[in-house]
């Protein structure tokens, strides 16, 4: 079945995660391209949306294809999270809304923020709460982490909390906090989720690298749909291969047979290219747009025979008549390498101890020095 975010509709149940530096309108459009579901923007502090800094007022921004604007907020403050969702709705900037419990990365968890939140259950259910008020038709979704690390699990009491509050659908992570990107998801959580929760839409995320991947976390698991983040990193195509085999799924074939994409090194050079003319018109700036995609270079040509040189050389792009001088070096006829351009990307990181407030973990409630240092912490994440 297709999920529905309030009067939306989302035919292929494929969400876009949310990834700092990369989910901009220009790496959205081109997944859109390829394939449909949900694409959803970079997280926005929002403290800096309030402020309306430079740099969140671009990030919210959509193209005119992108038929459901769905932007992702950070906060850890119920008031300044509700003051950004009642300016994204009263200035019809959001046909959608995230709210972030999940990101692992120390400089937010250290403030008590993303995947730190959820512990402060009261904290979490106001901020929530908040969020869905303001919005008022707009629909306010959650993505968030099964916990801290393993003896401090949060993920369904914050799933029961989130509905209450009436979200529109709630999305986990199969992983702590501390466990980063490491490892392997925990499935089995999802689906327990999913039973929690019969009265919501779930989502699940975390391994999948492929569409295959894709129909066996919702056999598995039985969400209604799947969140994609790092799996599509230098593979836009794999939208398409999502779209192919969930649709065929949803229509009643069990575990159906997948002819996944399989870009010769010129389809992927084409691709590569297409990315650098999107981020020219999103920042406007030639000269950026070379610099931002250059992080790219090893996801997109990830398996394929093109040696080091030429990777170094494409990493210092400089304009469009440059990368085409580059690009077109390759013998765009040499084939899909098959597994070695496939599996995990991106950082994996490793466990480690999740960076916290001091004291945090002694209560599920907020006390009032810990709420006095969320206040500081929203001012000091401020800018984006």
């Amino acid at each position: 079945m297709a999920l529905k975010y309030g009067k939306h509709e989302i035919a292929i149940p494929v969400v876009l995660a949310p990834m700092a530096g990369i989910t901009n309108t220009a790496y959205r459009r081109l997944c859109q391209e390829y394939g449909g579901g949900l694409f959803v923007s970079e997280m926005v502090t929002s403290r800096a949306l309030v402020e309306r800094t430079p740099e969140s007022m671009r990030l919210i921004g959509h193209h005119e294809s992108e038929k459901i604007r769905s932007v992702q907020l950070y906060g850890v403050d119920p008031k300044t999270i509700s003051e950004a969702v009642t300016m994204l709705v009263a200035e019809d900037r959001a046909d959608h809304i995230d709210l972030n419990f999940g990101c692992p990365v120390p400089k937010v968890t250290r403030k008590g923020g993303g995947a730190a939140l959820p512990w402060k259950s009261d904290l979490f259910s106001s901020i929530v709460t908040s969020a869905v008020k303001a919005a008022g038709d707009v629909p306010v979704t959650v993505k968030m982490r099964k916990g801290i690390d393993a003896d401090h699990i949060t993920y369904l009491d914050a799933g029961k909390s989130a509905r209450d509050a009436g979200v529109a659908a709630v999305a986990l992570h199969g992983r702590t906090a501390e466990e980063y990107y490491s490892g392997i998801a925990d499935w089995d959580a999802i689906a327990q989720l999913r039973a929690a929760l019969p009265d919501v839409q779930v989502l699940g995320n975390g391994d999948i690298w492929s569409a295959e991947d894709a129909v066996r976390m919702m056999e598995q698991t039985g969400v209604d749909g799947v969140v994609v983040g790092r799996g599509c990193l230098g593979r836009p195509w794999l939208f398409g291969d999502l779209e192919q085999a969930i649709g065929r799924y949803l229509q009643g074939e069990k575990s159906p047979e997948i002819a996944t994409a399989m870009p010769t090194l010129g389809e992927v050079a084409e691709a590569f290219y297409r990315h650098i003319e999107l981020l020219v018109e999103f920042f406007e700036d030639e000269g950026r747009a070379c610099r931002d995609v250059r992080k790219h270079v090893a996801w997109y040509f990830k398996g394929y025979p093109v040696g080091g040189d030429f990777r170094a050389r494409l990493a210092q792009v400089e304009s469009l008549e440059h990368a085409r001088e580059i690009l077109g070096e390759l013998d765009g006829t040499v084939a899909y390498p098959g597994e070695d351009a496939e599996g995990p990307r991106g950082r994996l990181g490793s466990v480690k101890s999740c960076a916290l407030p001091e004291n945090w973990l002694d209560s599920r409630e907020l006390s009032p020095s810990h709420k006095l240092q969320l206040q500081q912490a929203e001012l000091s994440v401020s800018g984006g």
